[in-house]
């Protein structure tokens, strides 16, 4: 199956380079480039792509708006968020917007690819050891909610403690290990959680964890 990829990026070259990355792969076909945030959520809009490659930085309409603008207009499209380190405090905000995860902005070509493979099929998060020590920084940095933790409500134990291991950034197989049962069977309970508590992906399961003290930081 063919994975359609849209490039937003306000530098040209950035796009010219990922464009030409993709397209290289039988799977995966550019469908559109934009070069400002605004002109990305048109073409979302036109073009209906599996995955959105979203800038941060832009003109007209930031990536953070306009990745929310994507995923309100498109919730079956991925957004993987473009950064570096030293932007990291965009990055939360970009993944409260809806993003499914980031690419260093200077990430490698195999890196690239398999990024967007993964987001694409929302198998797992990318770069999980990093994602989860993003999201605890930022969740340590924010204030402290008013009301107690919230409680996982309708899960099992089963699908509590694969949610508990998936934002220690365990991958299927680390999980289908630890709780000695197949992938398969860990992939059932990952689609179970994020029904049941009406989450979009694997990643925004995550920030639900830390941010309902599920899981605290540095655990």
């Amino acid at each position: 199956m063919t994975t359609r990829v849209l490039l937003a990026d306000d530098q040209g070259l950035v796009r010219a380079g990922f464009r030409m990355i993709l397209e290289a792969q039988d799977d995966l076909v550019v469908v559109g480039e934009a070069g400002d945030g605004q002109e990305a959520v048109e073409l979302a809009r036109r073009e209906r792509p599996d995955v959105v490659l979203m800038d941060i930085r832009m003109p007209r309409l930031d990536g953070i708006a306009a990745t929310r603008a994507v995923v309100a207009d498109s919730p079956a499209t991925k957004v993987l968020v473009l950064t570096t380190f030293d932007l990291d405090e965009y990055v939360y905000a970009a993944l409260e917007a809806g993003a499914s995860g980031f690419l260093l902005k200077d990430v490698g070509r195999d890196d690239l690819v398999a990024a967007v493979r993964v987001v694409a099929a929302g198998e797992a998060l990318l770069a999980p050891s990093v994602t989860r020590r993003l999201l605890a920084d930022f969740v340590r940095s924010r204030p402290a909610p008013a009301a107690p933790p919230v409680p996982a409500g309708p899960l099992t134990a089963r699908e509590q403690e694969t949610l508990e291991m998936l934002a220690r950034g365990m991958s299927n197989a680390e999980i289908a290990g630890r709780m000695v049962v197949s992938e398969h069977t860990v992939k059932t309970h990952v689609g179970n959680v994020l029904m049941k508590l009406g989450l979009r992906d694997r990643i925004h399961a995550v920030i639900h964890a830390y941010e309902h003290g599920i899981v605290r930081p540095g655990t």
